[in-house]
């Protein structure tokens, strides 16, 4: 783990950059932040900012959004790598993040270790590690409050993974957490998981509002391009191992649900 900490770190730092592009992302984000800070306090303003913008729905995404899976996912594969002396590649690793296709650890690994390597059983001891990981885990911070806060504007509220069914509702029920949506859609719902737009199509669809008037929640940039293929806003809530990846297709980035709440999202979007 002291490796994929490491490996995390640099990630982060190398997002921040030199002190020439902080400044100009300061400069560009300046008028957005002065809102998030100073989140409108009336509650008919904010009933009129939900309106200006036109949202009548939010989209989560799940794992890294609702849930933080990443790292387990990573994390249990990681483990399986050590044990044959190599590392994880984080360039494909990225990639994979918020689709379910692209990259095949398993294959990848056999082509690297060879003949010995029993491709069934590697699996099967990845997915029990990482379960034992992420059964483990709560809620992340800040999403509780958005599906209250969103409840609370009339907004309906729907969730858009590239997972199974089983494992996203197996884990709201887990949580005492899945009466609250509206709609879920899942991987078999779809012929195309993310990149691809149609989670986010069947969503909308599901939830009876047009693409414009939803608003989705990504943390990856899979999930970002799917979100804005639909014809979704987007807002960017990355996490530890996001949070170094391009994420500018969003229509806005923040740092977390819990530091930035869903009225001052809604109030920064009204005023594009």
């Amino acid at each position: 783990m002291a490796g994929l900490r490491q490996t995390i770190a640099r990630e982060r730092h190398a997002w921040h950059g030199p002190p020439e592009r902080r400044r100009a992302r300061a400069e560009r984000t300046h008028p957005a932040r002065q809102l998030l800070e100073s989140p409108p306090r009336d509650g008919r303003a904010v009933r009129a900012v939900r309106d200006a913008a036109v949202i009548r729905a939010v989209i989560f995404d799940f794992d890294g959004l609702i849930l933080e899976t990443e790292m387990p996912a990573l994390q249990s594969w990681s483990e399986i790598y050590k044990e044959h002396g190599h590392e994880v590649p984080m360039d494909l690793w990225h990639g994979y993040i918020g689709s379910d296709r692209g990259f095949e650890p398993v294959e990848h690994l056999a082509a690297l270790v060879g003949e010995g390597l029993d491709k069934v059983v590697t699996q099967t001891r990845r997915d029990k590690r990482k379960n034992e990981l992420v059964a483990a885990l709560d809620l992340m911070d800040g999403v509780r409050q958005y599906v209250d806060d969103a409840t609370r504007l009339e907004l309906r509220l729907g969730i858009a993974s590239s997972s199974t069914r089983a494992w996203v509702l197996g884990h709201l029920e887990r949580l005492g957490f899945a009466a609250c949506w509206h709609t879920v859609k899942a991987r078999e719902d779809v012929a195309r998981p993310k990149p691809a737009p149609d989670l986010y199509v069947a969503a909308v669809d599901a939830l009876g509002v047009a693409p414009h008037e939803a608003l989705a929640l990504e943390d990856s940039p899979n999930g970002i391009a799917a979100a804005k293929g639909a014809g979704l806003r987007c807002v960017a809530v990355p996490n530890p191992l996001t949070a170094g990846m391009d994420l500018s297709g969003a229509d806005l980035r923040i740092g977390s649900l819990a530091a930035t709440p869903l009225e001052s999202v809604l109030a920064v979007l009204a005023r594009d």
